[in-house]
């Protein structure tokens, strides 16, 4: 049975406590981690509570309820991730609310972004979603694609091409869990050396946070093991 949304401090000391283990072991500093809590399905009196302990940053996957809460919270201290599949015409919205949007994968789609940031606003902060392997429903650019969708984005006034997320299939263990984000840091480094200057790799989750720290996350997205399974 699934239990109820639910918020401990406790929790979120125990995600930072296996953040700062892993990266210990992979000779990091804990603090180039940044923990994101995916926020999505949860009520805005938990996020709060989050706040409260001292989480800033927020993952929504849905516009609307993520911009619901920004407005129910106003709370100038947090940074607000957009992580989900971004369609055509969520673009407006997001440009507008969010300060970052980890799920590009068309040059339509960063173009729109750039166009429909405010003016007033700091540069969209972007990372490029990169497909890894071959699964119906997931959005990504290939690999093949990635070096031609950076060099377009990066050219774009109101974006800030920042580096690279991925969504790996589950895999058994440790070992296997390495592999793809293994392969992203690669694509990473690669980009790098033809002139960008990428510093960011959004991978890792509740369940394998600890593989995605061991090959170079900056960002892990972590939703259950800070608010329990949704209902």
């Amino acid at each position: 049975m699934l239990t109820a949304p639910q918020f401990s401090p406790d929790a979120l000391d125990s995600v930072r406590a296996r953040i700062a283990i892993a990266a210990r072991q992979a000779g990091r500093d804990p603090r180039d981690v940044r923990l994101l809590a995916v926020s999505k399905q949860q009520p805005a009196v938990l996020v709060r509570a989050a706040a409260v302990a001292g989480q800033l940053d927020f993952g929504e996957n849905y516009v609307h309820e993520g911009v619901a809460k920004m407005t129910a919270l106003a709370d100038d201290r947090l940074t607000w991730h957009f992580i989900g599949r971004l369609q055509s015409n969520k673009t407006r919205e997001v440009a507008a609310h969010f300060q970052w949007v980890h799920t590009v994968d068309r040059e339509r789609i960063a173009a729109r972004l750039s166009d429909q940031r405010p003016h007033h606003a700091p540069p969209l902060q972007v990372l490029l979603q990169v497909k890894l392997a071959d699964e119906a429903g997931k959005g990504g650019v290939a690999p093949s694609g990635l070096q031609a969708l950076a060099a377009a984005v990066a050219t774009l006034p109101r974006l800030q091409l920042r580096g690279l997320m991925c969504l790996p299939p589950p895999a058994a263990d440790v070992a296997a869990q390495r592999v793809p984000f293994r392969r992203l840091r690669e694509l990473r480094d690669v980009l790098n050396a033809r002139g960008h200057h990428l510093d960011t790799l959004s991978m890792g989750m509740s369940d394998d946070l600890e593989a995605a720290v061991l090959e170079g996350a900056t960002i892990v997205r972590i939703g259950t093991a800070i608010f329990g399974r949704r209902a």
